[in-house]
């Protein structure tokens, strides 16, 4: 349930209503919004009556949530939310562009990839220091040397960085070195790490599992905003399906269904649905075209000789081509947005 105080509410009256939810042995959330409060109700068992609150002082409504999913539904809480990494901003209004190698394979060839991404117009790096592979036998990553080659990046190139943490013992590791934590398709249903990511003071992208539904991807989620972490991005990456000709199905619909059931902002990962370079860009299209927040791109100044992923790794110049036509893209959205505050 989300109780919803009037705006002019006072202090005492939403303590009052956050007392009364504790007494009956549920969970208070404070909501603070543009211009009220709410308040949402967690561990409850079953149905709330409703009366209970709306009699209550400076309570305007109490509206019950239907979704399993409380914190990550938009009926809890109504607007978008807006993340922010360094001067990067994630999120309804905003189009943020990650961009990198699958792994860090050395400092020269980070360094080398982060200034041609940035140069092209990438937001944020993106460099998998620790790679969970299908086989036991291929690169693993290089683990805390590859972390601080991200930390240098950032220091040395002004861009922030994104990398995955593989287990519960690394997370603190990776929560010194990095500016945001992704969270990959194998561990979006490990429990104890989601545990761990809500307590995180850095924001988590959160990959779709390659099987799941979006609602097991949402309440993934929802255990992270649970443990008091709310800087949550999604990220749509494929899921695996009978085609051959790709290396998963980009669920294209998975955005817009995101957009309207979530507050939560919704990137696209191109480069691990399609696996093949070519799709790459027609797929990035595609996410903008149908407003996801952003994209997390795999490139590659060397993709022949790459360690992992150089089959779907982008060449510096097709990366720069992308840039331009999403740039394009998401112009139109925001002209139009624009003309719509002036109606």
């Amino acid at each position: 349930m989300l109780i919803v105080m009037h705006q002019k509410a006072t202090q005492d009256q939403v303590d009052k209503v956050v007392n009364e939810i504790k007494a009956r042995g549920y969970k208070a959330l404070p909501i603070p919004g543009g211009d009220r409060v709410s308040i949402g109700v967690l561990y409850n068992k079953g149905a709330i009556d409703p009366t209970i609150f709306i009699s209550m002082p400076g309570v305007k409504e109490a509206i019950p949530i239907t979704r399993p999913y409380k914190q990550v539904s938009r009926e809890f809480h109504s607007e978008d939310t807006i993340i922010r990494v360094g001067d990067v901003f994630i999120g309804e209004g905003h189009m943020v562009i990650m961009a990198g190698p699958c792994a860090v394979e050395s400092e020269k060839q980070a360094i080398t990839i982060a200034e041609k991404v940035k140069q092209c117009g990438a937001h944020m790096f993106r460099g998998g220091a620790f790679k969970p592979r299908t086989s036991p036998y291929t690169f693993q990553g290089m683990g805390e040397e590859g972390l601080k080659i991200l930390a240098k990046i950032r220091r040395e190139i002004g861009i922030p960085v994104v990398t995955e943490v593989m287990d519960y013992e690394s997370f603190d590791m990776v929560e010194h070195y990095a500016d945001m934590i992704q969270i990959g398709t194998r561990n979006m249903q490990n429990f104890s790490l989601l545990k761990r990511a809500g307590k995180a003071k850095k924001p988590i992208l959160l990959k779709r599992g390659m099987s799941a539904t979006i609602d097991e991807w949402f309440m993934a989620a929802e255990y992270i905003l649970e443990g008091g972490n709310r800087e949550v991005i999604l990220c749509e990456r494929g899921v695996r399906t009978f085609v051959r000709h790709s290396r998963n199905t980009l669920d294209i619909s998975a955005i817009p269904y995101v957009r309207n059931e979530s507050h939560l902002p919704i990137i696209v990962d191109p480069s691990h649905a399609a696996g093949r370079r070519e799709q790459v860009i027609p797929l990035s299209r595609a996410a903008i075209a149908a407003e996801a927040h952003g994209l997390i791109v795999e490139v590659h100044h060397e993709p022949e000789n790459a360690l992992s992923d150089g089959a779907q790794s982008l060449y510096p110049e097709q990366f720069d081509l992308l840039c331009r036509q999403v740039r394009d893209i998401f112009g139109i959205f925001e002209k139009q947005h624009k003309e719509e505050q002036l109606r």
